[in-house]
């Protein structure tokens, strides 16, 4: 990958000035980007980052996904972090945990860590009314957001979905039931196509009036669409599916932080969001973003260290293992039997009777900031631990000191990216169900996309619906010991297959109305199936994708693309015809002519702004690259694989 490049100005970027494979140098390893040229975040897009197991999370134990999806459960109910130090529903909720066994391998101790640790995380719960659920990290929220907001935002979004059947922007592919309002894959940023201003920003106020201004970005070459020491390389021929597109890149908008703390300025369009007929919107979203930040500094801050596990497996021990016991115990050779015959008939017995035995968590130990607590339950965790007091404690949050984000301090002077999506998904009785999506990580490596964050403001007449996320795990840093040919650990404990891919699934998160969620890069996801509650009435549910850019990079964003929508331009000369002096003071004569008429000169108009038409056919194009992409992208994240040695 690109560093050997010129130093950052405001008007170069990756793919315009600086290589498309551009990567900033690392000035500090030791914290996030604060501003150009430093260490970006670890991101699943990224080959080397695969490659090199950098986007890896621990290799976790069936037992403590089991524990992260209870507590998920539990920080879902009303009121939970009131009702964790109440000692009757606890007690309630510990019974209902505990009735899921034998079904559910779960036990006291896996329990008793759940409660103490979201006891401990009640305790600043009002402070951000933000919880992480799984480790990565995947933030949630049901406060985030204020009841009005949510109004406003439905109120705010209308004017977008009150429009004539012909022109719903039906998703391709979607059956008719994905409404596009907002979407960054209409008239994206298009090399060898759009025009980018080589030495100044526009704004909301000036973006349409200087459409058609500036050079064409040039297509990079072929190189530019790999990186450097990749696990692979690719031909013109199959260039869709790497990591770079040569193509096109989703345009952000900038949003300014110089306010402060809670606040978020958008100061150039959002792609496809008319920013004068829909000037409320662009206010509701600005708020929206600024509810997302705490999220997506929770999100972010676990991607500067190593994630700390709830329970760690050292040594495979079997209960019963019938190595322990009495010859004559165990199969016999038979008078007509070979040697080879017995030894394989012994060892499947062998495998049939013994039963791995599953480890356990410690007891919860708060990070360090808990002086108190921290002593005393350090205290209990040694009684209870001694044995393994030479090898890594079993808690979270040992180190003196937690490296944080915060994007409001950090990035307060230069701002962030964000790319912003609405949509609907829409079912009637004629088409009841939604399928459900693809594993994916979002975006191509030309967004640089960190983190995503996702609004679920209105939900009507559907079954629960759910988001899916799962991890690359560790494959070569096992420090497991075991006797030879003794692998059935790695299932049982793990869930994963000798020689099978490092993949776990994660867990799941419920995805009702009014919940923010906010989840890393370095995690794949997948939208569950969900149909409509009432077969017989029709259902929705309604959704703000937010997608932050890297902010250790600065990609070309809107502030560099006049708007490219040939409808906006053609309303703006009109509008425009009639006011003098101005710079389409020569226009006058087009404004008087018959609507009809002007609509045919202005579909006349060759090579830019671009009319709708022509961008989807290009909508099409780019999807078809990326659903390459995600196929490719999904053979990248299973690269790694469990090979267990011989010993």
């Amino acid at each position: 990958m690109s560093t050997d490049v010129p130093q950052f100005t405001r008007f170069t970027f990756p793919g315009f000035g600086l290589p498309l494979n551009f990567i900033p140098r690392a000035k500090d390893d030791n914290g996030p980007a604060t501003g150009e040229g430093r260490k970006l975040f670890r991101n699943a897009l990224n080959d080397k980052d695969l490659k090199d197991g950098r986007v890896q999370l621990p290799l976790t134990t069936l037992r403590e996904f089991t524990m992260l999806r209870l507590m998920n459960e539990i920080t879902d109910k009303p009121d939970w972090h009131k009702k964790i130090t109440d000692e009757a529903i606890v007690a309630k909720w510990r019974a209902e945990a505990l009735a899921a066994a034998p079904e559910k391998d779960i036990t006291e101790s896996m329990v008793d860590w759940c409660i103490a640790e979201l006891q401990y995380k009640a305790k600043t719960f009002e402070k951000t009314w933000s919880v992480s659920i799984y480790n990565g990290d995947v933030v949630k929220s049901d406060h985030a957001v204020p009841a009005a907001l949510k109004e406003a935002l439905k109120a705010a979004v209308a004017p977008l979905e009150q429009v004539p059947a012909r022109e719903k922007d039906w998703h391709p592919g979607s059956d008719e039931k994905v409404l596009d309002l907002v979407h960054p894959s209409l008239f994206p940023l298009i090399y060898g196509r759009s025009r980018i201003l080589p030495d100044s920003l526009v704004g909301l106020d000036d973006c349409i009036q200087r459409s058609g201004e500036g050079v064409t970005i040039p297509v990079a070459p072929l190189k530019e669409a790999t990186i450097e020491a990749s696990y692979r390389y690719y031909r013109e021929d199959e260039e869709s599916k790497a990591p770079f597109s040569r193509r096109f890149q989703w345009l952000p908008c900038e949003v300014d932080l110089s306010g402060g703390e809670g606040t978020a300025k958008i100061t150039s369009y959002i792609n496809n969001l008319h920013p004068e007929r829909h000037c409320e919107l662009y206010s509701v979203l600005e708020q929206l973003i600024a509810c997302a930040i705490p999220l997506w500094n929770r999100t972010l801050t676990p991607l500067l260290d190593d994630t700390e596990l709830r329970i760690y497996y050292y040594k495979c021990e079997y209960d019963p293992d019938p190595e322990d016991w009495l010859e004559e115990e165990c199969p016999q050779q038979g008078e007509s039997e070979s040697f080879d015959e017995f030894y394989d008939r012994r060892e499947e017995w062998y495998e049939e009777i013994r039963r791995v035995v599953q480890p356990g968590p410690g007891v919860f130990v708060p990070p360090a900031d808990d002086d108190v607590e921290k002593e005393e339950a350090e205290k209990e965790e040694a009684e209870k631990q001694e044995a393994q007091n030479e090898r890594k404690e079993d808690k979270i949050g040992e180190k003196e000191e937690v490296k944080k984000v915060d994007l409001w301090k950090q990035y307060k002077k230069r701002g962030i990216q964000v790319i912003v999506k609405l949509a609907n998904i829409h079912l009637t009785p004629e088409k009841q169900a939604y399928e459900g999506g693809s594993w994916h990580v979002e975006g191509k490596l030309n967004e640089h996309i960190c983190a995503s964050a996702i609004y679920y403001y209105d939900s009507h007449n559907i079954t629960p619906s759910h988001l899916a996320f799962r991890q690359q795990s560790d494959t070569d840093t096992l420090e497991i010991h075991y006797e030879q040919d003794h692998r059935d650990w790695l299932p049982a404990v793990f869930g994963c297959d000798t020689h099978g891919r490092g993949i776990q699934d994660v867990g799941t998160v419920e995805t009702r109305e009014g919940r923010l969620l906010t989840w890393p890069n370095i995690l794949q996801h997948q939208v569950q199936p969900f149909r409509l509650a009432d077969p017989t009435k029709p259902g929705h549910r309604k959704i703000v994708a937010l997608f932050l850019v890297d902010p250790g990079i600065r990609v070309v964003s809107t502030a560099n693309v006049p708007c490219q929508q040939k409808d906006w331009w053609s309303e703006k000369v009109v509008a425009a015809g009639g006011e003098t002096p101005n710079k389409w003071s020569g226009v006058n004569a087009i404004a008087n002519l018959p609507l009809e008429l002007r609509n045919h000169i202005f579909e006349d108009v060759d090579g830019f702004p671009i009319g709708l038409e022509e961008a989807k056919e290009v909508r099409l194009q780019l999807m078809e690259e990326r659903k390459k992409f995600v196929v490719e992208n999904g053979k990248a994240f299973a690269q790694h694989q469990f090979s267990l040695c011989e010993h």
